[in-house]
């Protein structure tokens, strides 16, 4: 079978590329302006070649001389720019100085015309401006020869113990691939096994909970608990140990209002006088042990362990996200976490993945 490579563009931590690699793909080639993303990247991914730089000076030419590949090498380029400067005056938003990122996607796209492209971002980019801007997203990408489709999908529905809604493009590259009618996206009945499952944050984290909410164990610490269901077991192959799972230590007033906040429950359980102890809708909000995750921040400390008095650890979170326990995050904690909270979970992307493979494959 051909080697199917991928270039992931913005790649962070290495969420996207995770999901791409354990669907089969050779990622060949990542980068990212945020240095402490990219350490982690080159920790997990060491035959990739990454380039920490910002992509508005790095052209398709430049990606593929650093991996010495020719364009018809390439697959598939994916990843998820930021796209900030909407308008809705007449103005396309590919002309928005603020929108230079997702502009520099569209140029490498064009530049190095894989067979596929895959786009990622937030849900709200499809409602946003009454579908004006993810029309325009279409044009820019029609316009260079894609036929373009998009979807929302629910991590959930794809073997993630979380409830996190993202938008994907998938672009079809019309001169390379015959029937670009014929992708479809990955459907909710997606997988088998425990992809298949709708995980609770409590099935994702539970051989976790040995740590105590009182005592720093370290970043590098034995497992305590066996893995209790197929979730566990498949997010801790291949891994001896647990990695970046210190726990942040809390004064004892956070504390005494964290335990007044019952499994699932949110600043509306706490007496009148503490409610607005901050200032944000989404604090003091607990974990449901029987649901899924809500979606894992980067780290602001508002949301808690479903029944820990503290924040989740960097491994809980990343749990998940469905990052395996094999993936190391490095840096400080707070960069770890919001390495984890900004990642697309590697099994979402997997998903992605393994539909766009499908297609590729039949070629």
């Amino acid at each position: 079978m051909k080697q199917l490579n991928a270039i992931d563009l913005f790649c962070g931590c290495g969420g996207f590329s995770k999901g791409f690699e354990e669907a089969g793909f050779n990622v060949c080639f990542g980068i990212d302006m945020w240095k402490d993303a990219i350490i982690t990247y080159k920790r997990n991914f060491p035959n990739t070649f990454v380039m920490n730089e910002d992509i508005t000076k790095v052209s398709g030419k430049m990606i593929l001389d650093a991996i010495n590949m020719n364009a018809d090498d390439i697959d598939v380029i994916f990843g998820g720019p930021p796209c900030q400067g909407f308008s809705v005056s007449g103005k396309r938003m590919i002309d928005d100085e603020r929108n230079k990122l997702y502009k520099s996607f569209v140029q490498i796209v064009s530049e190095i015309k894989p067979r596929v492209f895959v786009m990622e971002n937030v849900p709200g980019l499809v409602r946003l401006f009454e579908g004006k801007v993810a029309e325009q997203i279409k044009d820019d990408f029609t316009r260079i020869g894609y036929e373009v489709k998009i979807k929302i999908l629910s991590a959930d529905n794809f073997g993630v113990p979380q409830q996190r809604k993202r938008v994907f493009f998938v672009g079809l590259n019309k001169n390379k691939i015959v029937n670009v009618e014929n992708y479809s996206y990955p459907t909710e009945e997606y997988g088998e096994g425990f992809a298949k499952q709708a995980w609770t944050c409590k099935d994702a984290i539970s051989d976790l909970d040995f740590v105590p909410d009182n005592c720093v164990m370290g970043e590098d610490i034995a497992y305590e608990i066996a893995p209790q269901n197929d979730y566990q077991k498949a997010m801790r192959k291949g891994s001896k140990r647990v990695l970046n799972h210190s726990i942040t230590l809390h004064n004892s007033k956070t504390k005494e209002i964290i335990a007044l906040v019952p499994d699932g429950g949110n600043y509306k359980d706490l007496p009148e006088e503490l409610q607005d102890t901050r200032k944000v809708h989404i604090a003091w909000t607990r974990m449901d042990s029987k649901k899924p995750c809500f979606t894992i921040d980067t780290g602001h400390n508002h949301h808690f362990h479903y029944k820990e008095n503290r924040v989740p650890t960097v491994r809980e979170s990343a749990r998940i996200q469905s990052f395996p326990d094999t993936f190391e995050f490095i840096g400080i904690k707070t960069s770890q976490l919001k390495q984890v909270g900004n990642a697309v979970p590697p099994l979402l992307a997997k998903a992605v993945a393994e539909s766009v493979k499908k297609t590729l494959l039949e070629e």
